[in-house]
């Protein structure tokens, strides 16, 4: 069988910069093809070539066999190349109908638009996935995952047979992940080829076949992910081995900061409890859903806990807390919080950098007094997280997700908290940014901060943290030492609790 796509010698400049060099490598048919690499490996910009937004200064790309050299995206699509980029390209005032079929109207008799014919054509697209959408639904009434799936139609409508999903996760609950993953199965089933770009390593090994690496524009590898572990495919990406991707971990730990009493997620929950030490990094491991998040975020109101209590230093919080005062109590206690989503709950994407770390100096005053040192405090902490911008003033929106996530670290950093809980500290972030991010976690716990850490990523919580509490069903199963827990251990006591 001929290979969906053929990368032969593909080569692109911007300018001096040498964004795609000599690239080759093949993605076959009836399986899902990881492309992997660091921000500004060359993934995005090769995958704009195979797109037709950008087009190759040397080499040649193959369309199942046929030489083909794409002018704009209307002619990828059309040879059999559909993209769903992190950007979607819907535009929300308009029916998904409407959205599938802009530019390519089906004409009735009379020269108007024939809507029935079109609707049908939707609703049969939309099936083929399972979703039972309306096609007359506005888009801006759809979630993101429906979006992401309405893009993806959009290729089956035009009968694509290669589908690029670049970072499609992102934005997903872990429910709307699960039904990502069985259309993306279907896409499988029925012969297509799927690039996946993303920096989910539970992802990675959980839905692809083979994998591509890229770094500084350049071929590294392509193999089966059968013939791979995680800390292979990490060393491959970084060339670094996986323990030197991890600062040492503490060697002593300080008195207690956060205690987490009897607490009961629901009336029929079993009570658990554990305690927080000054310096130490604490991970909530075990399989997703199994109450991580609800623990956590019951603390600072956002999950209404049936009871409990927490107390830091002198003072104790009955729960449940109410969601309006909860997180303000908190910060009044030098807790901070930093959620999962960064662009939908921490971070105000339009605003500068000074204003979005500024926040966190602001709301430990009451009454929001101006702070007259908030341009100076955000230039020491721009320096000390090593944050990538022209200057403080520069808008959040722009910025890497790496560096979206230094500065909403870098919030609690200005503001001088206790203790933080974060929710995926390296979320959506390439491998080196993910560096930089454990290395500041390790030296904020350190400087005496306690530090609560969630993530789906089971080799991240072994190698940053101190220590791993596994919860299993609302409670917690085990607890481990973070340099004696594996992947093993960690599942064992998750499914044999």
């Amino acid at each position: 069988m001929l290979p969906a796509v053929t990368f032969k010698g593909v080569t692109k400049h911007f300018g001096p910069t040498l964004a795609v060099n000599d690239i080759s490598f093949e993605i076959r048919p009836g399986r899902v093809h990881a492309l992997m690499g660091e921000n500004g490996a060359g993934k995005s910009t090769l995958m704009k070539i195979l797109a037709g937004v950008h087009q190759p200064d040397a080499g040649k790309i193959a369309i199942a066999g046929r030489q083909v050299c794409f002018a704009n995206p209307s002619q990828a699509l059309a040879a059999g190349v559909s993209t769903v980029f992190q950007e979607l390209s819907l535009l929300p005032n308009l029916s998904i109908t409407e959205n599938m079929f802009l530019g390519k109207e089906i004409m009735g008799r009379f020269g108007s638009p024939h809507r029935a014919e079109m609707a049908q054509r939707t609703k049969e697209a939309l099936s083929e996935l399972g979703m039972s959408l309306d096609p007359n639904t506005l888009v801006s009434e759809l979630s993101i995952a429906q979006r992401q799936f309405v893009e993806i139609a959009h290729g089956i409508k035009a009968d694509a047979q290669v589908f690029i999903l670049d970072e499609p996760t992102a934005a997903l609950n872990a429910a709307d992940v699960q039904v990502l993953n069985a259309r993306i199965e279907k896409l499988k089933a029925k012969g297509k080829a799927i690039v996946y770009i993303s920096h989910r390593m539970d992802e990675i090994f959980a839905i692809c076949d083979d994998v591509t690496i890229m770094k500084d524009g350049a071929h590294v590898a392509t193999q089966s992910l059968s013939d791979l572990t995680p800390e292979r495919l990490i060393t491959l990406m970084v060339g670094r081995e996986l323990n030197d991707l991890f600062p040492d971990r503490a060697r002593d730990l300080g008195p207690v900061r956060l205690s987490c009493q009897d607490l009961r997620l629901t009336p029929e929950a079993s009570p658990l409890s554990f305690d927080l030490h000054s310096g130490e990094i604490l991970g909530l491991a075990g399989l997703e859903g199994q109450g991580q998040s609800e623990i956590v975020r019951s603390m600072i109101g956002q999950y209404a806990a049936n009871s409990g209590k927490v107390r830091i230093g002198s003072q104790t919080v009955l729960l449940p807390v109410t969601a309006s005062a909860g997180v303000r109590n908190m910060q009044q206690l030098s807790l901070g919080f930093v959620p999962e989503d960064r662009k939908e709950e921490g971070l105000l994407l339009g605003a500068a950098i000074r204003e979005n770390i500024g926040i966190g100096l602001q709301s430990a005053r009451p009454g929001f007094k101006p702070l007259a040192k908030v341009a100076d405090v955000t230039r020491r902490i721009m320096a000390d997280l090593n944050i990538k911008a022209g200057s403080s003033t520069t808008p959040v929106g722009t910025l890497s997700g790496g560096n979206q996530q230094k500065v909403l670290l870098g919030r609690y950093l200005a503001s001088d908290m206790d203790i933080l809980i974060i929710e995926e500290p390296t979320r959506g972030v390439d491998i080196g940014a993910k560096v930089e991010i454990y290395r500041l976690l390790r030296e904020l716990a350190q400087r005496g901060m306690a530090i609560l850490v969630l993530s789906r990523e089971t080799v991240e919580l072994i190698g940053l943290c101190d220590r791993l509490l596994v919860v299993h069903d609302r409670k917690i199963v085990s607890e481990l030492a973070g340099a004696e827990a594996s992947e093993h251990n960690i599942l064992n006591a998750a499914l044999t609790s």
